[in-house]
């Protein structure tokens, strides 16, 4: 199972936050468990477009609760509470997905996770990703290492010989396969992509290519883990992610170690200018 390890308070600015938002994701990937395999009640929204359950509110609701007492000055975004402006105006606040893999969680898979991040002047600088089925813990902060269970993890290194193995769906890898001067494979598909990007950062694959649509609470913890376990995940531009804008959805995605992330990006833009 995940580790309960201590985070040193004097670490960095945010350590503080990274330890409470670890035990808050811990508290509400508890009541997520509470539902997992339960056949939870499930809605439609997004014109039935996205599924939401019972357990999603309810980790929610837990979130929130721990949260928002400790740190009444932070603003809020959470994929289950309506928006509200006034996060605009916040330096700081908490990103909050609080089921990542909704449609995995529904259909009895493990591959969901609680995502929690900390953004400060639209960068996240604490993140935790608790996978509470499959006992996995990922934790980041600004300055610091990325952490899996408590221990160090970093992206798979990239070299031109290597097969590469990519989580995409497939008309977007097919615009860099048979272009990158490598073999390319693709990994099956998994519904979390918060989860996905935590894969490249512990080096079980080596990319992602992302779809446009996207929100801030599906990245942001993910894109912290990933930045600091040697990788990165960027814009077709290169640009790195803003968060707490206006508008939270997101264009097409690239996230992989530093090596390859611009090989990709360069190959996505070049079949585009086609």
């Amino acid at each position: 199972m995940a580790s309960s390890f201590a985070i040193p308070r004097d670490a960095a600015p945010f350590a503080d936050d990274l330890a409470l938002i670890a035990d808050a994701a811990r508290a509400a990937g508890h009541v997520a468990l509470g539902y997992f395999r339960q056949s939870p009640e499930v809605w439609w929204k997004n014109e039935g477009r996205s599924p939401v359950s019972a357990a999603d509110f309810a980790a929610n609701e837990c979130l929130a609760e721990k949260l928002r007492a400790a740190r009444p000055g932070y603003g809020w975004l959470s994929e289950e509470t309506e928006d509200n402006a006034a996060r605009l105006s916040c330096e700081t606040l908490f990103v909050i997905d609080p089921i990542d893999g909704t449609r995995a969680f529904i259909a009895g898979e493990e591959t969901w996770c609680v995502s929690v991040a900390v953004v400060h002047r639209g960068r996240p600088v604490a993140g935790v990703l608790y996978a509470p089925a499959l006992g996995e813990e990922y934790l980041a902060m600004d300055g610091g290492a990325a952490l899996k269970n408590g221990q160090p993890i970093a992206v798979s290194p990239w070299h031109a010989a290597k097969e590469l193995v990519l989580a995409a769906p497939e008309d977007l890898l097919s615009q860099v396969r048979g272009r990158l001067g490598q073999p390319v494979s693709r990994h099956r598909h998994v519904p979390s992509l918060a989860y996905r990007l935590a894969m490249i950062a512990e080096g079980r694959i080596d990319g992602t290519l992302v779809k446009r649509n996207s929100h801030d609470w599906d990245l942001a913890a993910a894109d912290l883990i990933l930045e600091r376990a040697g990788g990165a995940l960027c814009e077709m531009d290169g640009a790195r992610l803003i968060y707490n804008r206006e508008d939270v959805r997101h264009g097409v995605l690239c996230g992989a170690s530093a090596g390859l992330i611009g090989p990709l990006t360069a190959e996505m833009r070049l079949h585009d200018a086609h």
